[in-house]
């Protein structure tokens, strides 16, 4: 099977099918400050995750890795009380989590969520405090540590953190996929379907949950 991917604005046909072996799986900031209904970010993001069905398609796509074997790989976000009070030239979105003091380390809300958390054997990325996961982690070390060539992203923030890090694979000659079912955008249906009609142009492949997994499976991974 092969990826759907961008040619123009619109979703095509690429000629680069997974390899088998070489497919992982990035979850980008599954934690309860975002996922659970009692995090400091759920009330941003709860309407499109009800609407889009995140939270159960990130479940589902993390229980057709498993099963695939697919290697997952967990970034988490964490922030000391130093980072709250010392940055010099904190982003708009850093002043939020700041003032809130979201995502503090040490804290339930750094935290993993249950539903959504490594298993033995998985591996968990050091903590980002910019968006970009790749450029600022042992990511990059991780993913060839691990033969992983075709890099699947998903999580939170759609926006930012995904869109950020898939630029960044991307140019480091990874094959990318993001998805459109298991991320949401931070402002409404809107900025979601703006941030869908990118994709393309920045991946190998956008896909929804079952797409990928159908397309690992054909591939024999």
């Amino acid at each position: 099977m092969w990826a759907r991917a961008a040619r123009g604005p619109e979703a095509s046909v690429t000629s680069t099918p997974y390899e088998p072996g070489r497919v992982g799986l990035l979850l980008i900031d599954t934690t309860n400050e975002v996922f659970h209904e009692n995090g400091k970010g759920y009330p941003f993001y709860k309407a499109e995750f009800d609407r889009i069905g995140t939270f159960e398609n990130l479940k589902r796509l993390l229980a057709g890795a498993r099963e695939l074997g697919i290697p997952v790989f967990f970034a988490p976000m964490s922030y000391t009380e130093e980072d709250y009070t010392t940055w010099k030239h904190p982003a708009g979105i850093h002043q939020v989590m700041f003032e809130n003091r979201m995502f503090q380390e040490g804290s339930w809300g750094a935290e993993f969520h249950a539903d959504l958390s490594p298993v033995e054997g998985e591996i968990v990325i050091a903590p980002h405090k910019n968006i970009d996961v790749l450029a600022t982690t042992d990511l990059d070390v991780q993913l060839r540590q691990h033969d992983v060539e075709y890099i699947a992203i998903a999580g939170m923030i759609g926006t930012m953190c995904v869109e950020s890090t898939a630029r960044s694979c991307m140019e480091r000659g990874y094959h990318v996929t993001i998805f459109t079912d298991a991320t949401a955008s931070d402002a409404g249906p809107e900025a979601y379907d703006a941030m869908i009609k990118r994709y393309p142009a920045i991946s190998h492949a956008t896909f929804d949950v079952d797409e990928f997994l159908g397309a690992v499976r054909a591939a024999g991974a």
